[in-house]
């Protein structure tokens, strides 16, 4: 499942997005997503907010704060 397809695009049913800096592993039920981000969302948006949404590495730095996405099948 590759970042730039669009939610409607994507055929899993569960989307799942991991930290490549704490590890940490997202999911999140294709119909929450689209109906939260609504279905032309692309996937590397809504794996992007996912993660800053619940990110636990905040330095002050904004060149260090935040999560990295590693986009990965389910």
């Amino acid at each position: 499942m590759g970042p730039s397809l669009r939610l409607r695009e994507i055929p899993q049913h569960v989307l799942r997005v991991s930290c490549r800096r704490c590890e940490r592993i997202v999911e999140i039920q294709k119909v929450d997503a689209v109906r939260l981000y609504g279905q032309q969302a692309s996937w590397k948006e809504v794996a992007q907010r996912l993660l800053d949404n619940t990110c636990q590495n905040r330095t002050g730095r904004h060149e260090e704060d935040g999560c990295w996405p590693a986009f990965a099948p389910v």
